[in-house]
């Protein structure tokens, strides 16, 4: 015999739970009963639920196209922007580029943000990426190495279209 689908959608799962919990004999709290729910609808937690079912922010395409231009066909960053929002997309680019956990002197960071643009101005490009907190830097300036985050969503945009 086959199983039938049934799909079940709560409008309010707070007030699911607070009326489930009213019906169980051994009162789970409220979080429990939270994540009673949400492990029985194949999550980890009620915090794996909400997260998986958040809607994720969508990219400004005009933004990102205005950062895109900034680029040549091979992906070589051709000029710095002036605006701050354009410069701190195309910074993006870069980062995805360099090596994760990877620690780099300054000459090696040098080179490698030499490689990926026209201009050749790794000073600047250095000194955005650390004011935006895409690489970490010990004080002296003698090792930097790329901080794992996530990108915003026009950063992953802009990503997707410049690195293989």
């Amino acid at each position: 015999m086959t199983r039938e689908t049934i799909t079940l959608e709560i409008k309010d799962l707070k007030k699911f739970a607070q009326i489930l919990r009213t019906e169980l004999p051994h009162k789970p709290s409220h979080v429990e009963t939270l994540s009673l729910v949400a492990r029985a609808a194949g999550y980890r937690n009620f915090q794996h639920l909400r997260a998986q079912n958040t809607p994720q922010p969508q990219a400004d395409a005009k933004l990102v196209a205005r950062a895109h231009e900034h680029f040549d066909p091979q992906g070589q960053l051709i000029r710095w922007p002036g605006k701050t929002r354009i410069q701190a997309l195309c910074l993006w680019v870069l980062w995805a580029r360099l090596p994760a956990r990877a620690v780099m002197t300054e000459r090696q960071i040098s080179a490698r943000i030499d490689d990926m643009t026209l201009f050749h101005d790794a000073a600047q490009i250095r000194r955005g990426m650390v004011e935006h907190r895409l690489v970490g830097r010990n004080l002296d300036g003698s090792a930097y190495e790329r901080i794992e985050q996530a990108p915003p969503p026009e950063a992953r945009a802009l990503i997707a279209k410049l690195v293989p």
